[in-house]
Parts: C-alpha cells; sequence; structure tokens
C-alpha cells in the first residue's frame, strides 16, 4: 500500500541489499527483507542461524542459499505500521549491519573480485608503461605510473591472499560451505608449490634488480637517468615483494588447513 514503507527503504536500502544478495549468494529471494516467512523446523535447524540483531532477516535466505534449500515466495500486500510508537528502525545503521554481515560471509566478493582487478590491472599497466611512456588522451603516462601500478599489484596480491585465508578458515570452522573453487584450488596446491611459485617470482624480480645495479655500475655508480631505472628497479621489487608474500601466504594457507588436514 501507497505510504507503507519509507522511500529510502523501498527505492534504496532494499533493492540494493536484495541485489547484492542475489548477487553474491545466487539466491532466488526478490525481497531479503520481508518480515513474512515460514519454514519447517528441520530446515530452521539445518540453517543454524546466529545473528542477534536485523541482520537475522538476511541471514536466513543466505543460509538457504547455502544449504540449497528450495525456496517460494508469494505476493503479498504490505499495509502502513499501525503502531503509534516510533519505528524502531534506524535506516543507515542497520542497512551497514545488513551489508557488513553479507560481505563477511562471501570473501569471493570482498577480497577476491577486488583484488583479482586490481592485481590483473596493475600487471597490464606495469607492462606497458615498463615498455615506454605513451597517453591516453590529455594523459601522459610515464615512471610516475608505474608506482600506482606497483601499488595496485601489491594490494591486489594481497586482497587475493585474504580471500584464500578466510574461505579456507570459514569452511574449517564451519561457518561456510564447502565451494567447487576451493576444492579445485586445494587439489593443486601445496606449501612446496607455494614456496617454489612464489620463489619463482621472486628470482625474476631479482634478476631484474641485478640488471638495474649493472647498469648503475657501468655509469660509475653515478646518477643515472630517473625515468629509464625506474622502469627496471619499481617492476623488479614488485616482483621480489610478490615473490615474497606469496611464499608466507602459503605457509599461513597450510597452517589453516591442519585442522582440514588431520
Amino acid at each position: 500500500m501507497k505510504g507503507a514503507m519509507p522511500w529510502k527503504h523501498r527505492w534504496i536500502g532494499n533493492p540494493v541489499l536484495t541485489f547484492l544478495g542475489r548477487l553474491f549468494f545466487k539466491s532466488p529471494a526478490n525481497d531479503f527483507h520481508c518480515g513474512l516467512r515460514a519454514f519447517q523446523r528441520d530446515a530452521f535447524d539445518r540453517m543454524e542461524l546466529n545473528a542477534t540483531g536485523m541482520e537475522f532477516a538476511s541471514e536466513m535466505v543466505m543460509k538457504a542459499a547455502f544449504a540449497k534449500m528450495r525456496v517460494a515466495e508469494v505476493p503479498i500486500t504490505l499495509h502502513k505500521d499501525g503502531r503509534s510508537r516510533r519505528p524502531h528502525l534506524r535506516s543507515w545503521h542497520d542497512g551497514w549491519r545488513h551489508l557488513r554481515f553479507m560481505l563477511l560471509h562471501c570473501p569471493m566478493w570482498l577480497f577476491f573480485v577486488p583484488g583479482a582487478a586490481l592485481l590483473f590491472g596493475g600487471i597490464a599497466l606495469q607492462m606497458r608503461v615498463a615498455a615506454g611512456p605513451f597517453k591516453v588522451g590529455i594523459f601522459g603516462l610515464e615512471s610516475n605510473t608505474l608506482v600506482v601500478s606497483s601499488l595496485a599489484i601489491v594490494l591486489g596480491m594481497q586482497l587475493i591472499c585474504f580471500a584464500l585465508f578466510a574461505r579456507i578458515f570459514a569452511v574449517t570452522q564451519g561457518f561456510l560451505p564447502p565451494s567447487r573453487r576451493l576444492r579445485v584450488f586445494e587439489s593443486f596446491f601445496s606449501l612446496e608449490r607455494g614456496i617454489w611459485a612464489g620463489f619463482a617470482i621472486g628470482i625474476v624480480g631479482l634478476a631484474e634488480l641485478c640488471h638495474a645495479v649493472w647498469i648503475w655500475r657501468a655509469a660509475g655508480f653515478g646518477p643515472l637517468p630517473t625515468t629509464d631505472t625506474l622502469r627496471l628497479v619499481i617492476p623488479a621489487t614488485t616482483g621480489i615483494a610478490c615473490g615474497m608474500q606469496l611464499i608466507f601466504a602459503s605457509f599461513l594457507i597450510s597452517i589453516l588447513r591442519l585442522p582440514h588436514i588431520r
């Protein structure tokens, strides 16, 4: 009915949070926050609901999706609240609680997706700028852009590692169900492979850094053209940092998997 729902709930909060919930958890629900719900006792027990606040509504839909339960929707008419007291909802505060709860249960979108975008975008940009300066419209991209791309690569690598840490921890503790992607990762991952991969990346970076030092030596260890040198030094140090990061991340992944391995 007209006026039954505040405009910011109807046009902002509910549509945005429902869209994100459907995207994150592949749920068929078209309204994550409808309060009129019915379920069987065994379904309720299987969901193992733990939320203590407003996010209970989102948790129920999320965990039904995790358990691959059948969800059906029946249209209803929302009437105006007949109570005389002020609504107990705090729109922005409660909306943030729902969003926070969903993000904490979805390491893929919280960490992996932005991390992959930063990592591969940074690699592509760094490779292009390392080959030589170029322009995009009125913007000239030179050695300073290498610093930005290096930041994107390192941050992206860290976020991808966080995604793996969070997912493995959540699965081993029973917060999230095992996923096909995680099973594929665990089928080929080992501590030794992670160490060797990080070592290989670090060696490539170290070789490039040695090349830069060799050029510096040829110049008598004096001043060098900053732009040309940075095209070697920044990718080299980025590679070394990512290699070391991968090695230590492999150790932490192995630690998190210890309960699962036993």
